[in-house]
């Protein structure tokens, strides 16, 4: 079969062949390339392999270009690097591998292109391309990859317990594939990667996070995730997610599956929003369920009181064991676990100017993505009670609108400073102070003041007096037409 080649593609694919002739070493496109154009995908990345130097046909190629790209290279992997146009083109020589029991790295030894095509994944990225003048743009397909992606198959092109047992990343890559693509794993290969799971334990934690971070990116997560969960490789690499399974039963009275809530609300999010930190938050919105599950039958059965507190809590802990980035990427996550039942109690009550306020106070530049998260959250398999529920998200979302334009509360601050009470009742920084600026603040969200800061102000002096204080400074009418 010949590969239909893009005029765009043709360019560069003419000289790279041009390229490899003159180093005499015959040269071929392999892998992810080939897969996305021929399932017509987009794509940008070129890996190249040739039956030699890689490195060498690299700055060969290189030399042909106008500009000369750079060529960045990695002797001791024998791989080479350069960037051409919107085009990031890879060079490796062809090779085979062996590993050992205890590590993924592999010991290497220069191979045939049928060799290099052994050793990868799946056989849909073991396709190559040939570049070479008897057979330029002929697919090379030792392993039937062709049939699959027709078929929509993931399967390894050797037999599947040796090539996950070598390199047990491929397990987390067959089932990002599968999310991905939307293809299924053949049989054999799914049993495999239940069989050889443990092996999991020898890649380090940043790649295996880094696939779980490919699939949560997806349109539809769940479905790896629930790969993840029958293969056996969840429990392993993420445990606290599979905490959440299960339905518990006592008087007759059962709540419902957690794990399963949680991917729902994923895949609902993740038709509103793109942002990889907002999809972790609904991961983790539930995440403390299980340590606070109680049966109260006073309280109509099961509850899970806290469960926001404890999963904020939880939040730093789970970043640092996957090793996601413990900053304001974090934080953010920290704060949609903490405050995602918020909006949801607001669509069952009457929703009050208080509420609203406080809710904006809190959430602050982050009262939208809360909103996105708060209705993903609603999964009731009843039409009616959800019908109501976004019904009253819409008036809660034009409450907000509102009273965003007339009191101006997103990322707010009282109008009195702590400085400005401690300069006026020449106090240092104390118990007084914060109670006096709390007081202010509870007005405020209350609507008993303005957010000015002359009716805040005028309402210090008078709780200054309440609880002792005298003025030693009043502020002129300068420093507070400043303010």
């Amino acid at each position: 079969m010949v590969f239909n080649i893009l005029p765009q593609e043709r360019e560069v694919f003419n000289l790279i062949a041009k390229a490899a002739k003159n180093c005499n070493v015959p040269a071929y496109v392999v892998g992810g390339y080939v897969r996305d154009r021929l399932l017509a995908r987009p794509t940008k990345d070129i890996d190249i392999v040739c039956v030699g130097d890689g490195i060498k046909l690299a700055n060969a190629v290189a030399a042909l270009l106008s500009p000369r790209p750079r060529v960045a290279f990695y002797s001791r992997f024998g791989t080479a690097m350069l960037r051409h146009k919107d085009m990031e083109i890879e060079f490796v020589g062809a090779r085979k591998e062996s590993y050992r029991s205890d590590s993924r790295k592999p010991e290497v030894e220069l191979g045939t292109l049928e060799d290099d095509q052994l050793r990868r994944d799946f056989t849909i990225n073991a396709l190559a391309i040939s570049l070479n003048d008897e057979d330029f743009g002929n697919i090379l397909d030792p392993f039937g990859g062709l049939q699959h992606l027709e078929e929509k198959i993931i399967k390894t092109p050797t037999e599947p317990g040796r090539t996950f047992s070598d390199d047990p990343l491929r397990m987390m890559r067959a089932i990002r594939f599968s999310t991905q693509l939307g293809f299924k794993i053949e049989d054999e290969t799914l049993r495999a990667i239940s069989k050889y799971r443990n092996r999991i334990h020898i890649v380090s934690q940043e790649r295996i996070t880094t696939e779980i971070e490919k699939i949560l990116a997806e349109p539809t997560p769940s479905s790896g995730f629930k790969l993840l969960l029958n293969t056996g490789l969840l429990e392993i690499i993420f445990p606290e997610m599979v905490a959440l399974k299960g339905v518990e039963i006592r008087e007759g009275i059962g709540h419902k599956d957690n794990f399963y809530h949680t991917l729902q609300v994923v895949d609902n999010l993740c038709r509103t929003s793109n942002d990889i930190w907002l999809r972790w938050a609904a991961v983790l919105h539930d995440i403390a369920k299980p340590p606070t599950k109680r049966f109260n039958k006073d309280e109509g059965g099961w509850t899970f009181h806290g469960h926001e507190t404890l999963g904020a809590a939880m939040v730093p802990r789970i970043f640092k064991k996957l090793r996601l980035p413990t900053n304001e990427k974090m934080k953010f996550v920290q704060k949609m676990v903490q405050l995602h039942l918020r909006p949801i109690a607001l669509t069952k009550e009457e929703i009050t100017d208080s509420a609203v306020r406080r809710l904006l106070f809190d959430a602050g530049e982050d009262i939208d993505a809360l909103m996105l998260l708060a209705q993903a959250d609603i999964t009731s398999k009843n039409d009616s009670k959800v019908r109501r529920y976004l019904e009253n998200y819409e008036i809660l979302r034009q409450r907000i609108i509102e009273l965003e334009e007339s009191d101006r509360l997103r990322n707010w601050q009282p109008p009195v400073s702590g400085i400005d009470i401690m300069n006026t009742f020449g106090i240092p920084p104390s118990r007084e102070v914060g109670i006096i600026k709390n007081a202010i603040r509870e007005a405020i969200l209350d609507g008993d003041l303005k957010n000015n800061f002359e009716e805040a102000y005028q309402f210090m002096l008078e709780k200054g007096t309440a609880i002792g204080l005298k003025t030693k400074k009043i502020l002129t009418e300068s420093t507070l037409e400043t303010n």
